[in-house]
């Protein structure tokens, strides 16, 4: 049989490392949720009584938090490890769970979902390497550990801990640590765009990034832009060449030959025309425009450097729809540098 870890955090400021390492107690928050015992065993018991209890969260929030207390109540099994990463030591805990799921909102009322726990070692977050502590350092409250499982059991074994050492990080993992962090980033804002960005709203974000680029830009009423959907020009009145005519398509499908063709007969000589798609362009519409010299294609990647290079210029109301905020991030490196 396989053995189980889970890794846990205590709040976003380790509001619970005290319950979880002085009282030897690990546990989830929402307290509104009451004692979850006598809800039915299934994930949509728990959905539903949380949709009730926080009719204000979106519907991506419900199945996330109701899963992670459906687990914490009835896959969590005594005899199962977990991992907790305190944020007030840097130091790793690795314990065994030695009791079942119960309610107790004394001491600390905000985390009354607790369970007993046995800790069994511990060493400084610089004993691992960065693909574990990337591992644990999910956004979830509750997870489980999965690709690294070894690394934090083996501390385990006898004079591990005693023993701690600091990891050598290879250049391959901090790559690929470094990799994920930024694609997830650019997950998370390709799905609040499509998500809150549809339709019309989109040309007004090209709009935006072009007025960053340098351009000002004028953006046609919905549904009266004969397929055009912002005119970009240099001078503060938009009557001076070069005029830019842009053509946004919200989405994630992909572009063809004739919609590219379409925008481009409705260039007239000395302009310039902008296809901007959310998602790809066909190999026939790359091709049209590879041989015109005043058509331009732009794809949802392209989109998306554009929006993460120039992030901190967009307008608030953007910057509101998929909040971010500057992090450093590990580089490839190479040993036997010289200072």
């Amino acid at each position: 049989m396989s053995t189980t870890l889970w890794g846990l955090h205590a709040g976003k400021y380790g509001d619970a490392d005290e319950l979880f390492l002085q009282h030897n107690r690990i546990a989830l928050g929402w307290p509104d949720m009451g004692d979850l015992a006598p809800l039915a065993p299934t994930r949509d018991a728990f959905k539903q009584r949380l949709a009730s209890v926080y009719p204000g969260k979106s519907k991506g929030y419900v199945p996330t938090a109701a899963g992670q207390l459906f687990r914490f109540v009835h896959e969590m099994k005594p005899g199962d490890y977990v991992v907790y990463p305190s944020k007030q030591s840097r130091t790793v805990h690795i314990g065994r769970i030695t009791g079942d799921y119960g309610h107790d909102p004394s001491g600390l009322p905000a985390y009354p979902n607790r369970r007993a726990v046995q800790w069994l070692a511990e060493a400084p977050r610089t004993h691992f390497s960065q693909g574990p502590l990337f591992e644990i350092g999910s956004a979830l409250s509750l997870f489980e550990v999965k690709n690294h499982k070894q690394d934090f059991l083996s501390l385990l074994k006898p004079g591990a801990a005693l023993a701690a050492t600091v990891a050598d990080d290879s250049e391959e993992e901090v790559a690929q640590v470094a990799e994920t962090v930024k694609e997830s980033t650019r997950d998370f804002v390709a799905k609040r765009i499509a998500k809150e960005l549809k339709g019309h709203e989109s040309a007004h974000l090209v709009a935006n990034l072009l007025h960053v680029l340098g351009y000002n830009t004028r953006v046609s009423p919905p549904g009266t832009d004969g397929g055009i959907d912002v005119v970009a020009f240099k001078d503060a009145l938009g009557i001076e060449p070069p005029i830019v005519k842009v053509q946004v398509k919200s989405g994630d499908g992909s572009v063809g030959d004739p919609e590219v063709s379409q925008l481009f007969g409705k260039v007239d000589p000395g302009e310039y025309g902008l296809f901007v798609t959310f998602g790809t362009f066909t190999k026939p519409a790359k091709a049209f425009a590879s041989g015109k010299s005043n058509l331009r294609l732009m794809d949802g990647e392209e989109v998306l450097d554009l929006v993460l290079e120039h992030y901190d210029r967009l307008d608030a109301r953007y910057r509101s729809v998929f909040p971010l905020r500057r992090v450093l991030v590990p580089e490839p490196f190479s040993e036997g540098f010289d200072l």
